[in-house]
């Protein structure tokens, strides 16, 4: 039972609901948290409303509320996604939606410096960290650095890694661009969350020795992956 007190009831069960929740894992239903901790209908609905507004909770339309996995935390650097979650302590794998050639593009184009008509890779995959998809990446390469590419399994493997041993290829800088959007009905389908759930898109443009060789544009979920920066003010600010 809850404590008459300074703290105000729907507070106290928001706590108990935390504590007692197991990530992945549907909570009890209003009408348990009601009789289990003798609150109204409103009490329970203002409790879980802010959990649901802090992330740690999440509405599955026709199934209930669940406890939100903890998000994956990014420190923003130079790392292939599979060296990423493995030094997370997470599985990584990928389910390969399409390795084909097309013609580049002219977003392509322009962020590689190539002719949009010339051809390219166009590598379309969910990046999965420990069973769970966590993103959608859409990329694209030049053909002819990277001859018979779709001989690689890059469902298991890193790409990196691939580029490195069997292309003599290092991916040693790279420009970023990082905003937030909503998933539409595709996105979320493929990464089993609901229409209008919020992602973090990530857009870069990787160099080798100087030479621009990879255009991708990934869609993280928002409620499973987040990102830390250290700032430093410039000097002469205030």
């Amino acid at each position: 039972m809850l404590q008459e007190g300074p703290e105000p009831k729907y507070a106290q069960l928001r706590d108990h609901i935390a504590d007692i929740s197991v990530p992945g894992k549907l909570i009890p239903s209003e009408r348990d948290l009601m009789e289990r901790f003798g609150v109204s209908r409103g009490t329970v609905r203002k409790a879980v409303d802010e959990l649901v507004a802090l992330g740690a909770l999440k509405r599955v339309q026709g199934k209930g509320t669940f406890a939100t996995e903890p998000r994956v935390e990014s420190n923003l650097h130079l790392a292939s996604f599979t060296q990423d979650m493995r030094r997370r302590g997470l599985v990584p794998s990928s389910r390969i939606l399409e390795l084909v050639i097309k013609p580049l593009g002219h977003e392509g184009g322009r962020a590689l410096g190539l002719d949009p008509d010339s051809d390219a890779w166009h590598l379309r995959r969910i990046r999965i960290a420990s069973g769970q998809p966590l993103a959608l990446e859409e990329a694209r390469y030049p053909a002819a650095a990277f001859p018979k590419l779709d001989s690689f399994d890059l469902g298991e493997r890193s790409l990196y890694e691939v580029f490195a041993t069997h292309y003599d290829t290092v991916i040693d800088t790279a420009e970023q661009t990082l905003w937030g959007e909503a998933a539409d009905a595709d996105l979320a389908r493929l990464l089993e969350v609901p229409p209008m759930s919020p992602l973090l898109v990530f857009e870069r443009v990787s160099s080798t020795r100087g030479r621009a060789i990879e255009y991708i544009r990934s869609y993280y979920l928002g409620e499973r992956y987040q990102v830390h920066m250290s700032l430093t003010a410039d000097n002469g600010t205030t």
